[in-house]
């Protein structure tokens, strides 16, 4: 999987639960790039199975893209949260956050929560 398709999915996930509706110009301006570029995007997570597009022009998630998405997205949060725990910025976390998101293994990131998740919820 792709930094790039992760980062659309992403997206459409946080564009849902910000606004309920999702357009290519509401990705567009998310993520600032063209319209045509979003189009073309759209158009290879559609064949790949990860979006549709109804008659309204309205994207949508499928069952395997909303899994990706929800991965992703959890990762991110999980990681900013880590990130101001040890004190980085809120800005920072969240920047450095979608950077790392996508590189991550799964046994480093399963790690790093089974390491701070105790400690997060028991010092507050």
């Amino acid at each position: 999987m792709s930094e790039s398709t992760e980062m659309y999915l992403e997206t459409i996930l946080v564009l849902h639960l910000r606004n309920g509706d999702v357009h290519a110009t509401d990705i567009a301006k998310e993520m600032h790039f063209s319209k045509p570029t979003i189009s073309q995007q759209m158009k290879r997570l559609v064949k790949a199975g990860y979006v549709s597009i109804d008659g309204n022009n309205h994207i949508s998630l499928t069952d395997s893209g909303m899994k990706i998405a929800t991965d992703i997205y959890a990762r991110h949060n999980k990681l900013s949260e880590i990130f101001e725990y040890i004190g980085i910025s809120k800005e920072q976390a969240v920047a450095d956050a979608c950077r790392i998101e996508h590189y991550i293994s799964p046994e480093t990131f399963e790690a790093l929560k089974a390491y701070f998740d105790p400690k997060m919820h028991t010092e507050n």
